[in-house]
């Protein structure tokens, strides 16, 4: 039987690593398979000498979190457990500086996985931009930000987002309403990003100048798209012919992000992703960027990374 002991600076250290019920401390408890013990300013961790190493080094790496202003989160105490399993936790410490925006309600936005933080940097560096993997990553919602964050600099003059309106099977012929009324509901993700971080008032005004156009990918065809930032997302409901029309839309002084979830095709049976595609056709060329998302970088609910990871697992064995 192993301890060792980690001293806090301050007694709000101590309220944070814990958490709300324990619940931080219990998932430390769990993954490692010790026993953690507070005791004043100190906190005593107790199993098996290399559990009580890698619990040690789960809880210093959340402490330096907490020393950054960072709130802890079953999310993100959970990612910290992950990569000292992978002994990458130095590098969780790194992502916390990198405020990608505010949003309207003056939250900052930042990367939080390895995965999002490389799809951020490519990004930045990259022209064109594909962000492939499972729901619940962060692909859309870092997308926009990056895109609201370029548009505030005045690096482009217009931010463009689209989506095939294909999901759900439904016919738009069958949905009541004008055009606009019938495609708003496939692009209602991409408004909530927005509304996230420009408020429902400053996104107003930027539709109404024309500084933000959120439409269905039919609207792209014909067009040059200059100063503009643009996304496409759900890209994996895309035909080939669709990816090949949405990319040579670009124009100069752009930026294309094209996300989607190649395990999530929704298109009629015997019709070929524009994304998977693309993705081999492109792979090499430069200036584009191929980021791949694992159940890793999910960010939602723990059951949602549970459901992706059993999806993978039963698809590999129907494989074999």
């Amino acid at each position: 039987m192993a301890e060792q002991i980690i001293t806090f600076d301050a007694v709000e250290q101590a309220v944070s690593l814990f958490g709300s019920f324990d619940e931080n401390i219990r998932l430390i408890e769990d993954e490692f398979g010790v026993s953690v013990i507070s005791r004043g300013s100190d906190l005593k961790i107790c199993g098996s000498e290399e559990q009580v190493s890698l619990a040690v080094r789960a809880l210093n790496s959340l402490l330096v979190l907490i020393k950054k202003g960072e709130p802890l989160t079953s999310q993100n105490v959970r990612y910290a457990i992950s990569l000292v399993n992978e002994g990458n936790e130095d590098k969780l410490s790194s992502m916390s500086s990198d405020t990608i925006c505010i949003t309207s309600k003056g939250r900052p936005v930042k990367p939080k996985t390895l995965g999002q933080k490389k799809y951020c940097t490519a990004i930045e560096e990259n022209t064109i931009t594909f962000g492939i993997g499972p729901a619940g990553t962060g692909k859309t919602y870092l997308a926009v930000a990056k895109a609201v964050t370029a548009f505030r600099a005045k690096e482009v003059n217009k931010i463009i987002l689209t989506r095939p309106a294909v999901e759900a099977g439904e016919s738009l012929g069958f949905l009541p309403g004008d055009l606009q009324s019938k495609v708003d509901p496939y692009l209602r993700p991409l408004y909530d990003a927005l509304f996230d971080m420009l408020g429902a008032e400053n996104f107003q005004k930027c539709q109404e100048r024309g500084s933000i156009e959120v439409a269905p990918l039919a609207y792209m065809r014909g067009r040059t798209l200059d100063d503009s930032f643009i996304i496409l997302d759900e890209a994996q409901n895309t035909t080939p012919e669709q990816m090949k029309m949405f990319l040579t839309r670009l124009g100069f002084n752009s930026k294309m992000v094209v996300t989607g979830d190649i395990t999530q095709i929704d298109l009629p049976s015997g019709k070929k992703s524009g994304l998977k595609k693309v993705m081999r056709i492109l792979k090499n060329v430069d200036d584009i960027a191929m980021c791949r998302f694992t159940q890793k970088d999910v960010v939602r609910h723990k059951l949602v990374q549970d459901i992706i990871k059993a999806y993978e697992k039963f698809e590999n064995e129907e494989k074999r």
